[in-house]
């Protein structure tokens, strides 16, 4: 906010540059403080009024009702006498001001990344070496405001890193943050700052251990008595280590024999992740498409895709004869190359660039889709799939997402109320 009256002349410090003959006016930075109440922006608005200043920059927080308001203005007349009637009129509502002349104006420059911690807590030690980290990279911070009290403490940091133009410098920003993530016990989200990270408008999710509790195929193997034998193989493939092709067929070939009616059973059981219905009944207010893209079943996920209003589903399909799994899919098997085919699909769909879509999931199979989205983001995920994320989340909570997208719980929970489905649960 704010700038030079004149852009083409310069100051010296303390005075902005006047046209010869005219008076150099002089710079004030004020700053008031103290327990917030009405009226004290009114009042100190007023105090300026008569004294011909003109306003260069305003920033007000407010931390537990303790105000600070910091004024940047400049003045005509004589600074002292400027001050004397700015102290004498926050005197009378109580409030503390300091005066410093001099204080310099300039325009502001946007802010180049966005830095989400989160945490329970996110404690001072962490911080510090956060802000260590960011010092040790040319980082500034330029402001701080939390966005989240619940069901994790979220602080956003906008930070200004000089020299940070290129890919290779965000991804050296990116890890050693990441080194600080992991020996704080804490999450830490970057972002380049501007346009292009509120421009997002497509998000697509994994549905199991994602959108979900468990993995649809391990519920569906244990109604053949097969799950500790299928749940091994899906752990190997969402590590990597397995082709997930391969694996899918070897795991579906379980099922062979199980009546259909199975696929009721296991739709009907359906857990979703904590805060997942708030995450997308607050992206479809922003106006976001949201969709799943799953290597699981569509037979299982298409009742909770209805229920979530979601634009569009990418699964697997069961072969069923006769009211009979036959132990294959078929069709077009979404596996880690499929599922980055379907999220280009889906932003094809709606005219969305692929820089302004969001990736979520959590395996091996997963990488291509977080890779190709403007933002992928790994949610509980295994290491293959953190080491090329944007932004890893280790809490168990899918509304984080939210908090890195720079929404609020404030907001969330404003909308919410607004609507009538206001809720906390209490948490374990």
């Amino acid at each position: 906010m704010g700038g030079s009256p004149d852009s083409h002349t310069t100051s010296a410090p303390g005075s902005v540059h006047a046209a010869p003959g005219a008076v150099a006016k002089a710079t004030l930075l004020i700053t008031v403080t103290g327990p917030d109440k009405p009226g004290v922006t009114s009042v100190l608005m007023g105090a300026l009024a008569g004294q011909q200043v003109s306003l260069f920059d305003v920033e007000q927080v407010v931390i537990h009702d303790r105000l600070t308001l910091g004024v940047l203005v400049a003045c005509d007349t004589d600074p002292e006498q400027v001050q004397d009637v700015i102290e004498q009129a926050m005197s009378s509502v109580g409030m503390d001001v300091h005066v410093e002349v001099g204080g310099q104006s300039g325009s502001h420059q946007p802010s180049t990344h966005a830095v989400v911690l989160l945490g329970s807590p996110v404690t001072a030690r962490a911080f510090s070496a956060v802000a260590a980290e960011l010092a040790g990279q040319g980082g500034n911070i330029d402001s701080i405001r939390g966005v989240a009290d619940y069901p994790l403490t979220g602080l956003e940091l906008m930070v200004s890193v000089g020299g940070r133009d290129d890919v290779a410098a965000d991804a050296a920003l990116r890890k050693g943050l990441a080194r600080v993530a992991t020996r704080h016990s804490i999450d830490i989200a970057v972002e380049r700052g501007g346009l292009a990270r509120r421009a997002k408008r497509l998000i697509v999710f994994d549905v199991d251990s994602t959108l979900i509790q468990g993995e649809v195929i391990e519920m569906l193997a244990a109604h053949a008595g097969r799950e500790a034998e299928v749940a091994a193989v899906t752990e190997a493939a969402m590590r990597g280590e397995l082709d997930f092709a391969q694996s899918l067929h070897q795991r579906v070939a379980a099922l062979a024999g199980l009546d259909a009616s199975v696929l009721d059973d296991v739709a009907a059981s359906l857990e979703l992740t904590p805060g997942a219905r708030t995450t997308i009944r607050t992206l479809h207010r922003l106006g976001y498409h949201c969709g799943v893209v799953s290597g699981g079943f569509r037979q299982v996920i298409d009742g909770l895709a209805h229920e979530l209003e979601l634009d569009f589903v990418r699964a697997n399909t069961l072969e069923v004869v006769d009211g009979t799994l036959t132990g294959r899919v078929v069709g077009e098997i979404v596996d880690r190359p499929g599922k980055a085919r379907a999220l280009r699909s889906f932003a094809d769909q709606v005219g969305v660039p692929m820089e302004q879509t969001i990736a979520v999931g959590d395996g091996a199979n997963d990488i291509d889709m977080l890779s190709v989205a403007g933002l992928g983001i790994a949610f509980n995920a295994k290491p293959a799939l953190r080491e090329v994320a944007d932004a890893a989340l280790s809490h168990p909570f899918l509304d984080a997402v939210l908090f890195i997208l720079g929404v609020t719980r404030d907001e969330i929970e404003a909308a919410d109320a607004a609507d009538g489905v206001l809720r906390r649960v209490p948490l374990e």
